[in-house]
């Protein structure tokens, strides 16, 4: 590949990418994505969540709801996070793509180094936008009437 059009004073170097310290953040649910699990018995939904606001802006973290699992426990751990993502945004989600672009709060544990691996971040929670304005009869998370399908999200703006 040929690089001498490529001027590197124009960009920032890339750091390192050490976890979130532990706290809520203010986030979007970016994409979804349906996978099979490493053994090809089951199916989990993995959420690629973004920080919208301060500090941390941009930075991505992962979920991974075990929606499809021989394990009994994995899929009610999963399907009571996706009620909390549900509830958190006001949405009776048909398909993983209801759940895109609308924020929420979203807690953070940052899991330590072992076995070779370097210490990540967990998500251990989910909740409505703090920065979300109720309606008289609406749910906590009432944020989605807040987009009124723009096609820029509001908290992009």
């Amino acid at each position: 590949m040929d690089l001498s059009n490529y001027n590197i004073h124009e960009v920032e170097p890339m750091g390192t990418f050490e976890p979130l310290p532990a706290d809520w953040y203010r986030c979007v649910i970016a994409d979804t994505e349906e996978r099979e699990t490493k053994r090809q018995d089951g199916k989990y939904l993995q959420l690629t969540i973004e920080v919208i606001d301060g500090k941390y802006q941009g930075r991505k973290i992962f979920d991974r709801l075990n929606l499809q699992n021989k394990n009994p426990v994995a899929v009610d751990i999963a399907r009571r996070s996706l009620a909390s993502i549900a509830k958190a945004i006001n949405v009776d989600p048909k398909n993983s793509s209801d759940l895109i672009d609308i924020p929420l709060m979203v807690k953070v544990a940052v899991r330590p180094a072992e076995n070779g691996y370097d210490a990540s971040n967990d998500v251990k929670g989910y909740d409505a936008d703090a920065g979300a304005v109720k309606s008289v009869g609406e749910g906590l998370g009432a944020v989605a009437a807040n987009g009124g399908g723009a096609a820029t999200p509001p908290w992009k703006r």
